[in-house]
């Protein structure tokens, strides 16, 4: 059981790290960017909760966001200083509270039958 939920953390840890990179390289256009956010919230909407789901995905995530944020050999940048550079930049914030909130899981309702009320 904890083989398989290790694997399944490396499997998420690598679709995060590719869908990353996917934003980070297509945010300069406006398709792109809106792609690269909606592909990366409708992944961590559908990620399962627990350390080996949705926090493995945004670290995945988030660690190509930060690699991609340092100063490149030539000087300048991958993430543009405009708009879209910083939506980009601020939506690594959002990824990293979804892939916190991630780490709990929401506790189960009840379902009651209802109609019959077993206390006068």
């Amino acid at each position: 059981m904890v083989l398989q939920r290790v694997l399944l953390a490396v499997l998420w840890l690598l679709a995060g790290a590719a869908v990353g990179t996917c934003a980070v390289l297509l945010h300069r256009y406006p398709w792109g960017l809106l792609l690269g956010l909606a592909t990366t919230a409708a992944v961590l909407v559908a990620a399962v909760p627990g350390w080996w789901g949705r926090p493995a995905f945004a670290a995945g995530w988030l660690v190509v966001l930060a690699v991609a944020s340092a100063e490149r050999a030539e000087g300048d940048y991958l993430i543009a200083a405009d708009g879209r550079g910083y939506t980009l930049l601020l939506s690594g914030t959002v990824v990293l509270a979804a892939g916190v909130a991630g780490f709990f899981r929401r506790p189960r309702r009840v379902h009651d039958s209802g109609g019959v009320e077993t206390a006068p």
